[in-house]
């Protein structure tokens, strides 16, 4: 393995590089034939969807400058660059009530922890606990930040991201009890923290999306179980082959490079069972008695199916379920809100959607009621 290159370890932009990016939105809000003009070629339409034209331009744009996987060439390297990156692109912050710095209780000790409260919000609001993606290895906090303010805003929900441990110092099943134990500190402390105990839903992106599942899964049918849960194109099963692995496997950001890589290091060097339901949720005995869950996907993702054989899952095990396909983004979308209009719309659109199920309401969109299997 190449060592650690010092322009890959820095975690903040350079004042050239945050040039770049304000170029980079400025012309993404051009219209769509002079960005596809930009980007050299059209966007490319796979498994009948068009990709977004802004994502593209963007991808073209990585593409002729990245040379490495998400943790190449070491997981140091790749935790540095995907700090910067989100920071790159981060932007103008969403504004919310207030944000406070916490300390939770983890499995092996205190977690950081950050509460985000929506403007105006009364004591007792609503109440998502929420787990970074990152492949178990990189992301925290700081680089989730803008996701859980646009949560909090237009959901108007009380947001609490939890920075677990990560593999490879962490490797399985380190992350899984943090989240419980994450989970349950909330669940104890919703008092002190001014959240309804009764709302107090779990969810997270990727990664996050899968100890979000572990979290509903394991407390299901107790007094901890979660009032909902919210899977951002969650991963779910690591084992079986699905048609999105192969349409999507390069060039979008998360490749089955980079899957592959990040199971690895998350099992660090253990040879367990990969349809423990701990890794693979959808691998659950049963799935009966969950908590009402918000599924999302991205159409150009190597996860897209796996995500949405969850979502059948839980429908068919007679569960509450919406599934919300956004057929034109990416893994990731998530973290460009403020560079691309399709991400942005689309993620206000999964906060909507989140209060609408937490709330009892009709959905606005739901793609089970459509034709998604594959």
């Amino acid at each position: 393995m190449a060592p650690d290159n010092p322009e890959l370890l820095r975690d903040r932009p350079r004042l050239a590089e945050r040039v770049q990016r304000m170029i980079g939105r400025a012309l993404l809000l051009l219209p769509d034939p002079l960005i596809v003009r930009l980007a050299g070629r059209p966007a490319p339409v796979i498994d009948g969807q068009r990709l977004d034209p802004g994502v593209h331009l963007l991808l073209v744009d990585r593409a002729t400058h990245l040379r490495y996987g998400l943790i190449e060439p070491t997981v140091a390297a790749g935790r540095a660059r995907y700090r910067r990156d989100t920071f790159n692109f981060a932007g103008r912050r969403t504004r919310v009530g207030s944000v406070r710095e916490l300390t939770v209780g983890g499995a092996a000790g205190p977690l950081g922890a950050r509460l985000y409260r929506p403007p105006g919000a009364m004591l007792d609001a609503p109440l998502l606990v929420y787990l970074h993606g990152g492949g178990f290895a990189i992301g925290d906090l700081d680089t989730h930040d803008e996701p859980c303010r646009v949560l909090c805003r237009h959901a108007r929900t009380a947001v609490l991201s939890i920075g677990y441990r990560l593999a490879p110092e962490h490797p399985f099943p380190a992350a899984v009890d943090d989240a419980l134990a994450a989970w349950r500190w909330a669940r104890a402390d919703a008092g002190t923290l001014g959240i309804d105990r009764d709302r107090i839903s779990i969810g997270g992106d990727s990664a996050g999306g899968n100890l979000a599942a572990v979290v509903a899964q394991q407390t299901a049918g107790s007094d901890d179980a979660p009032a909902g849960q919210l899977l951002i194109f969650p991963v779910v099963d690591p084992v079986t082959p699905r048609p999105s692995r192969e349409l999507f496997r390069d060039g979008l950001f998360l490749t089955m490079r980079d899957v592959e890589a990040f199971g690895r290091t998350y099992a660090g060097g253990q040879t367990g069972d990969p349809r423990d339901p701990r890794v693979a949720p959808l691998f659950a005995p049963q799935l009966r008695g969950l908590a009402p869950a918000l599924v999302i996907t991205a159409g150009f993702d190597v996860l897209r199916d796996e995500g949405e054989a969850y979502a059948r899952a839980l429908r068919d095990a007679g569960n509450v379920v919406r599934l919300r396909r956004f057929p034109s983004l990416i893994h990731g979308f998530i973290h460009i809100t403020d560079v691309s209009p399709a991400a942005r719309s689309a993620m206000r659109e999964i906060a909507r959607e989140w209060a609408a199920l937490r709330d009892g309401r009709p959905a606005r969109h739901d793609d089970l009621e459509g034709d998604t299997r594959r």
